[in-house]
C-alpha cells in the first residue's frame, strides 16, 4: 500500500504524513478490502502534537467566549452540510447501515450545538455582601491541554462528545481515535479547521497502546476522556489518576430491559428487536438482557419470531437492518460466547452463528441470536457480548427484577416497559443504574443533560457532555473582595478566620 493511502496526522494545524514505519490496516468489515492504513505515530510526532497544543493554549484561553462559541456555530453548520458525506465514510469503515451511520453523526452534531451555547454554560456565580462590604464571585477557567481516546463503534459521535466541549471551554485537545476506523475522525478534524479553529487547538494523532501511554504519562496533560472496554477503562483510569490527571473512563455494560405484564406487547417486541441487534449489538447502551416479569414471558416466542426475520447486510443495502461486526476477531469472540451459552444450558431460540449475506462471503456477519432460560451464572449473562445477541431471563415480580439488575456489576443503562405509573416510579427510584428509560429502550440523554453510567460502566467523577463536562474541562476560581471607601473602614487586625 502506498504512503498516500495512509491516514494523515493533524498536528499544528496541518495534515501530515507520519514518518512511522508501523501501521495497521483498516478494512471494510463487509468485504475485508483494505481501505487505508493507520500509522502508529512516532514519539517525536506525539511530542510535536503536545508542544503545539501547549503553545496554542496560551492564546486560545484568552479568546473571548463569544468567539469560541462562533467557531462552534460554524462547525455545526459545516457538519450539517456534510452530514451524509461523513455518514458514508463512517458506514464504509464501520459496516454500519447508512441510516445508522447518519444517526451516529447527528448525535455528535447535537453536542456541538450545545458547545455553541458555551457563554451561558461557563457563567460563574456571585453573591453581594457575604460579609460587611465584601463580595464573592467565581469564574470558570480552562485547564490546559486535554485529550480523548475514542472507540471504534461511534467514530463520529464520541469524538464530538469530547473535543468540542473541551475546546469551547478554552482548552486545547489531542484526539487519539480508534485505529480501526480513523477516516471519520480525520474528516471531522478537516471540517473543524475549515470552521476557523486556530492551528494547534485540535491535534489528531493515530496509534495504539504506545501512543495512549504517551498521553497517559505526559506530566502536563491535564484531563483524559476515554470510552471503551472495562479492562482498558480500568487501566486508563488507574494510570491517568496515578499521574494526577482528571479521568473520565466509560467502560462496559450489561443493560437490562424489564418487561411488565401490563406493557403493550407489540411495543415491547418492536423495541427489543431494534435495541438488541441494531448496529450489530455494538453499542454500550444496547439491550442485551430482557427480563420478563410474570405472564410477559408468554411473549418470548413472538419475540423470537420477529428477531428471526431481521437480516444484516452491507451499508448501502436499504433492506439491511444492521451491518457486520467490526473485525473477524470481534466476530469470533461473539461466536465463541454463543457456543458457550449453548454448552451451559441456555435455550437458543434463534441462532445467527452461521449467518451468510449474499455477495459478501468474507463479511464479519453474525445473525440475530436469542437465548431463553438464561441464568445469572451463565457466561452469556455475565459478560458483555457486544454482538447481536439477546438473553431472556424470567422472574415473577418487579422486586425480583430490581434485585437482578442491581446485583449486576454494570450500571450503564436500563429500561422498563409498563403502563403502570407506580411500577415505573418504583423502578426509576430503586434501580442502581445511571440512565433509565421508561417505555424507551435506549435512554441516551440529549446533550443538555449528561451521559451518566454507574458502577463498573464508568470510572471517574464527572461524566460526558452536559453540565458535568463543563466541570470536567474547567477549573473554578473564586474571588472574595472588599473595596474600603476610606481609612475609617480599617478597624485593626482581624485575628480570626471570620469575615467581618
Amino acid at each position: 500500500m502506498s504512503q498516500q493511502q495512509r491516514v494523515k496526522l493533524f498536528i499544528d494545524g496541518e495534515f501530515i504524513e507520519s514518518a512511522s514505519t508501523k501501521s495497521i490496516p483498516v478494512t471494510n468489515p463487509a468485504t475485508q478490502e483494505v481501505l487505508c492504513e493507520t500509522p502508529l505515530a512516532t514519539d517525536d510526532e506525539m511530542k510535536r502534537a503536545f508542544a503545539s497544543a501547549k503553545e496554542a493554549f496560551k492564546t486560545w484561553k484568552e479568546v473571548p467566549v463569544s468567539e469560541r462559541a462562533r467557531v462552534m456555530m460554524r462547525y455545526q453548520a459545516l457538519l450539517k452540510e456534510h452530514h451524509d458525506e461523513i455518514a458514508e465514510i463512517l458506514a464504509k469503515e464501520t459496516g454500519k447501515t447508512f441510516d445508522d451511520a447518519k444517526g451516529d453523526v447527528w448525535r455528535g452534531i447535537e453536542v456541538v450545538e450545545q458547545a455553541a451555547n458555551i457563554p451561558a454554560l461557563t457563567m460563574g456565580e456571585t453573591a453581594e455582601n457575604v460579609a460587611r462590604g465584601i463580595d464573592t464571585y467565581s469564574y470558570i477557567q480552562p485547564l490546559g491541554v486535554c485529550t480523548g481516546i475514542t472507540p471504534f463503534n461511534f467514530p463520529a459521535m464520541i469524538p464530538l462528545w469530547m473535543f468540542p466541549m473541551a475546546i469551547a471551554c478554552g482548552n486545547t485537545f489531542i484526539l487519539k481515535p480508534s485505529e480501526q476506523d480513523p477516516m471519520t475522525p480525520t474528516r471531522l478534524a478537516e471540517l473543524f479547521a475549515e470552521a476557523g479553529a486556530p492551528k494547534g487547538v485540535l491535534q489528531v494523532v493515530h496509534g495504539a497502546k504506545e501512543q495512549v501511554d504517551f498521553l497517559l504519562n505526559h506530566p502536563e496533560i491535564r484531563a483524559i476522556s476515554f470510552v471503551g472496554s472495562v479492562p482498558v477503562g480500568q487501566y486508563i483510569y488507574r494510570t491517568g489518576t496515578e499521574n494526577l490527571k482528571r479521568v473520565q473512563a466509560f467502560a462496559g455494560a450489561k443493560n437490562h430491559c424489564v418487561i411488565m405484564p401490563d406493557a403493550n406487547k407489540k411495543t415491547v417486541v418492536n423495541n427489543l428487536v431494534g435495541a438488541s441487534v441494531g448496529a450489530a449489538g455494538q453499542r454500550c447502551m444496547a439491550i442485551s438482557v430482557a427480563v420478563f416479569v410474570g405472564k410477559s414471558k408468554e411473549w418470548i416466542p413472538e419475540l423470537a419470531e420477529e428477531l428471526a426475520k431481521v437480516k444484516p447486510g452491507a451499508w448501502d443495502d436499504e433492506n439491511a437492518a444492521y451491518g457486520p461486526l467490526i473485525s473477524p476477531a470481534a466476530k469470533q469472540r461473539v461466536l465463541d460466547l454463543i457456543q458457550k451459552g449453548k454448552e451451559e444450558g441456555a435455550e437458543c431460540l434463534v441462532d445467527g452463528s452461521d449467518c451468510k449475506v449474499e455477495g459478501f462471503p468474507d463479511g464479519n456477519w453474525v445473525g440475530p441470536t436469542f437465548f431463553s432460560k438464561v441464568t445469572k451464572e451463565m457466561t452469556i449473562y455475565q459478560q458483555e457480548i457486544f454482538g447481536p445477541v439477546l438473553c431472556a431471563v424470567e422472574v415473577d415480580t418487579l422486586e425480583e427484577a430490581l434485585e437482578l439488575v442491581n446485583s449486576n456489576p454494570y450500571g450503564n443503562g436500563t429500561s422498563i416497559f409498563t403502563t403502570n405509573g407506580a411500577s415505573a416510579r418504583k423502578y426509576q427510584h430503586e434501580v442502581e443504574v445511571g440512565q433509565v428509560g421508561i417505555n424507551i429502550p435506549i435512554p441516551v440523554p440529549l446533550p443538555f443533560f449528561s451521559f451518566t453510567g454507574w458502577k463498573n460502566s464508568f470510572f471517574g467523577d464527572l461524566h460526558a457532555y452536559g453540565k458535568q463536562a463543563i466541570r470536567f474541562y474547567s477549573e473554578t476560581k473564586t474571588i472574595t473582595a472588599r473595596w474600603p471607601e476610606s481609612e475609617i473602614d480599617n478597624e485593626g487586625p482581624n485575628m480570626t478566620i471570620k469575615l467581618q
